[in-house]
């Protein structure tokens, strides 16, 4: 008992197979009682037991679930069934809700009257049902959740979509039960000349089961039937070619088949519904706003808005400067006016994710079949259909063939009757009451009718001529329609037949006319190719379907119509990504591994040898040692002093300003022990032909495919072998058949075509690029292209723009040539990037302080020169840390203007601090190429080739 009253929704289907009927009676079953008053001891599990399941089947079958056959629930079935009762039909007046409802409970329906009301009310709510069923004149509701007006208000009748659900019923096409006190019979289900159950869906929750059908299109569901009777071995999928999903009356948008799929091919399913949005922009240009016209199925439309202003209220959901409800007769508006720096798509896509304009729909196809509840695949919701319109058409055909052949006897006993007319009257004359003429007409061609005293004096017919005359009229109808057998009854036998004789007592003296035989000969012509046909329907297999068929095609052609709901292919699943604006970020790193963000737009460019801005709050011993600029939405790989490679996007840094500190990397990137970060990488995305090309501080180089390192793991993967006491200075991508420049600390460089670099594994150590002398290390590295211009910065604020023709090109690992003299004024070389007139290029300092510049205010001079002065520093504390380049930009920066987001990726040229050139261990992985191999070149010395002399403005060094 306890394990009952538990879980009694869980143990449902078991108490439902277990039939008591066959077992022997339990020991404590009780013995029937000898009088009214006498007490019967009961077991409470045994009692519990049966209650609950008599309930259980009640709830599922009487209430909650539709018939698969009619798509209706029994409450639904008894307001049509009452409603077309009362005659209220589409065409005739609206009725009182009050008298519809109290037919429905005061004949079949023993529940509450708003339980009725509020059936009815919801088949007529064009935002419930996809095909209205029932016609309401009055406040039926709104999308909003706006309660309809009391039942004494409004009035209905049946929409002519309902009638032909009803269609006849008068004609023995289904089954009739009793109603709740056995006074009345009632429909156990509608004839239903459309599949119901799918055109207007249902959901319903029983007692351990629940069931959620959607509505689809009334031209598809029809067609795929018709489809499915052509073709009774066709799966679901080849339904799908004619059903493509679910069609809801609120229109929106379902994105995604494979939920669609699911529900037809099991029963059950997830689909995907997304409001239908708009983005317009305002007169002005200067704003724009989201426009919903559709939202998902079942979303109240006031609590959606109610969430949105919440949502904005919280600070949740920005961008967002007002809302409206536009809505009114012509449709649904709901305006989501944004601000003027807000991004629509960002907006819509946290408007999706953070409110039901994006919802799913459950589908369950539950119904029930056969007296059962069960779970309905799409193929099998329709061949149940097809099997209930063949009992309905069967049934209907054998009614109207036993009234076709009634007729057709009544009708040949009329026309018997006009050929002996002068006797039938004299008959009727001399009868004393009906039932005399009656006998009297039943025995016409009996000679026992002249034995009788009234009948007596009755002159005698002509038999030869009146059967020669009948001859004749079943020889006209033969030639009309051969299928005529003849008359049921000659000139030979008793007479009329008691339905004939009382016929012919019935029928007007007008009938007598010529017309009116001639009208009769006709009808009977009439009859005999009705009971031909229907005779057909009933023998051959195909013109039965061929029935079911042109009834289901001029319902199609009735009330068919176009689509509300489009289908689109599947949305990728919703990333935090989409839920952020796409900016231009500076991204700088210190020296301790502290990493921030802030926009490119808190950092207005300067002239040539400015201040520049305070870029970040260190501490003393910390100072900023990278600095780079990308997308929000751009992937950052660190790379550590051990080769190993991690991942996250731009957008995940913490977002500060100029002045703040930022956030300890190793809170982002769980870095392996002993590892420090080396370098960074910054992509958009993966593309082939790319490739990753590294450079060391000894100056080995290696290239890799950029898509080895598309799937990071969160523990990292290796990127590349590195050698105790080496470090990574630079990587960048390629795309196979540039010019590589390295740059080294004392002003050296060379430039090679990164081809003598055959592509490598992630795993490899490199080969040799250029040649070092003793102290010498590579500080940067960058790809050449033609008529682009190369920048050399030291650490002492100088630097200049050279030409790339006067670095010629050299084979890979020699000693290189004189790039920028490093005089005690320079300092040592930084770093160095490829640049175009039009670019912009950052500098931050181990102070904290970035300045950003056009490059066009640099000087073009020789190689071997010193340089101009690029950022006046504090003191001769403050060095030069790194160096980078924006990304380019259509707009103007003169006044600080946002830059378009970077594409691909951004190079940067860094210094190393002498605090970080402590020796790395070894990568632990093995090498997936050849240790670093010597150069096959060998060295030259290095070249004195001229230029201008270098200073403050260009003088001899």
């Amino acid at each position: 008992m306890a394990a009952l009253i538990r879980g009694p929704l869980r143990r449902l289907p078991e108490l439902m197979a277990d039939d008591t009927t066959d077992k022997p009676a339990s020991p404590s079953a009780p013995p029937p009682p000898d009088s009214a008053g006498e007490l019967i001891p009961v077991n409470i599990e045994d009692e519990m037991r049966r209650s609950y399941l008599d309930y259980s089947m009640s709830v599922i079958v009487g209430r909650a679930l539709p018939d698969v056959r009619d798509g209706l629930k029994p409450v639904h079935r008894r307001v049509l069934y009452a409603m077309n009762d009362l005659g209220n039909l589409h065409n005739r007046a609206y009725k009182k809700s009050a008298r519809v409802v109290g037919d429905v409970i005061g004949k079949y329906h023993p529940h509450g009257d708003s339980s009725v009301y509020d059936a009815m009310v919801r088949l007529a709510q064009e935002w419930s049902l996809r095909y209205l069923l029932v016609d309401g004149q009055g406040n039926f509701g709104s999308v909003d959740g706006d309660s309809p007006a009391a039942m004494r208000y409004t009035e209905v009748r049946m929409e002519r979509l309902a009638e032909d659900l009803l269609a006849d019923i008068d004609k023995e096409t289904v089954d009739f039960g009793p109603n709740y006190d056995d006074s009345l019979e009632e429909p156990l289900v509608l004839p239903s000349k459309f599949p119901n159950l799918l055109v207007n869906g249902s959901s319903g929750i029983a007692v351990g089961m629940t069931t959620n059908i959607p509505p689809h299109n009334m031209t598809e569901v029809i067609s795929g039937t018709l489809h499915l009777i052509d073709n009774p071995g066709c799966t679901v999928r080849d339904l799908m070619e004619f059903i493509t999903g679910p069609d809801f009356p609120t229109g929106a948008i379902i994105t995604g088949r494979e939920g669609i799929v699911r529900a037809y091919e099991t029963g059950r399913g997830q689909v995907t519904i997304r409001a239908r949005s708009d983005i317009e922009t305002s007169k002005r240009g200067d704003r724009e706003a989201i426009i919903f016209s559709e939202i998902p199925y079942q979303v109240n439309k006031a609590r959606l808005i109610e969430k949105i202003a919440e949502l904005v209220r919280e600070k949740k959901l920005e961008g967002i400067s007002d809302i409206r409800d536009e809505s009114d007769r012509q449709g649904m508006r709901i305006v989501i006016e944004l601000k003027r720096d807000a991004i629509a798509q960002v907006v819509l896509n946290n408007l999706y994710a953070m409110t039901s304009l994006e919802t799913t729909f459950g589908a369950v196809m539950l119904a029930i079949d056969g007296g059962q509840p069960r779970t309905l695949n799409l193929k099998e919701m329709l061949d149940r259909f097809i099997a209930h319109r063949r009992d309905v058409v069967t049934r209907r055909t054998r009614y109207e063939l036993r009234k076709a052949l009634a007729r057709m006897h009544i009708v040949e006993g009329l026309l018997v009757a006009q050929d002996l007319i002068d006797l039938v009257v004299s008959l009727i004359r001399a009868s004393k009451d009906p039932d005399e003429a009656r006998w009297g007409l039943m025995n016409i061609l009996s000679p026992a009718l002249y034995e009788h005293e009234r009948f007596a004096t009755l002159q005698r017919i002509d038999y030869d001529k009146a059967k020669a005359q009948m001859e004749l009229l079943v020889s006209r109808a033969r030639n009309e329609e051969p299928s005529y057998a003849g008359l049921a009854h000659k000139y030979e036998g008793a007479g009329f037949s008691e339905g004939q004789a009382q016929n012919i007592l019935e029928m007007r003296l007008q009938r007598l006319t010529g017309l009116q035989r001639e009208e009769l000969f006709r009808e009977l012509i009439g009859l005999v190719r009705d009971i031909a046909r229907l005779q057909d329907i009933l023998a051959n297999e195909r013109s039965l379907l061929n029935v079911i068929k042109t009834e289901l095609v001029e319902i199609r052609e009735r009330y068919g119509d176009k689509r509300r709901t489009e289908i689109t292919g599947a949305v990728d699943e919703m990333t935090s990504e989409d839920l952020i604006a796409e900016e231009t970020m500076v991204v700088t790193l210190s020296h301790t591994g502290y990493i921030k963000r802030s926009p490119l737009t808190e950092y207005r460019a300067q002239k040539r040898g400015g201040r520049g801005k305070t870029g970040a709050a260190t501490k003393e011993d910390d100072f900023v040692s990278k600095l780079f600029v990308a997308s929000t939405h751009a992937y950052l790989m660190p790379i550590t002093t051990k080769g190993k490679l991690y991942s996250l996007k731009v957008h995940q840094v913490p977002q500060a300003s100029r002045t703040s500190r930022g956030k300890a990397m190793v809170n982002l990137v769980q870095f392996g022990e002993g590892e420090r970060l080396a370098q960074v990488l910054v992509t958009r995305d993966f593309p082939e032909n790319r490739y990753v090309f590294f450079v060391t501080k000894r100056g080995v180089v290696k290239r890799t495919d950029l898509s080895a390192f598309e799937n990071v793991r969160s523990s990292g993967i290796i990127a590349l072998g590195i050698d105790d006491g080496d470090e990574l200075v630079a990587v960048m991508i390629t795309d196979g058949s540039k010019d590589i420049l390295l740059s080294t600390a004392s002003g050296m460089s060379i430039r090679f075509p990164e081809t003598e670099v055959r592509s490598m594994g992630r795993q490899a150590y490199g080969v040799k690029g250029i040649t070092l002398e003793d102290g010498d290390e590579v500080v940067g590295a960058d790809v050449v292209e033609t008529d682009a211009a190369i920048l050399t910065v030291t650490e002492n604020g100088y630097g200049k723009r050279t030409q790339e023709a006067e670095y010629r090109q050299q084979g890979r690992g020699g000693k290189g040539i004189i790039d920028i003299k490093t005089t005690e004024r320079n300092g040592k070389v930084v770093g160095l990037l490829q640049v175009k007139e039009s670019d912009e290029v950052m500098i931050v300092t181990n102070g904290g302080m970035l300045i950003r510049m056009r490059v066009k205010e640099i000087s073009v001079i020789g190689r071997n020169t010193q340089g101009v002065r690029l950022i006046a520093l504090e003191n001769e504390q403050e060095k030069v840390m790194a160096i980078s380049k924006l990304p380019e930009s259509d707009e103007s920066e003169e006044n600080g203007e946002a830059v378009a987001p970077a594409e691909g990726v951004v190079p940067t040229a860094e210094a190393s601090a002498p605090e970080a050139t402590d020796a790395a261990a070894p990568a632990d992985a093995t090498a997936e190429a050849a240790a670093p191999a010597e150069a096959a070149v060998e060295s030259p010395p290095a070249s004195e080739e001229g230029g201008t002399p270098g200073g403050e403005e260009p003088t001899q060094g």
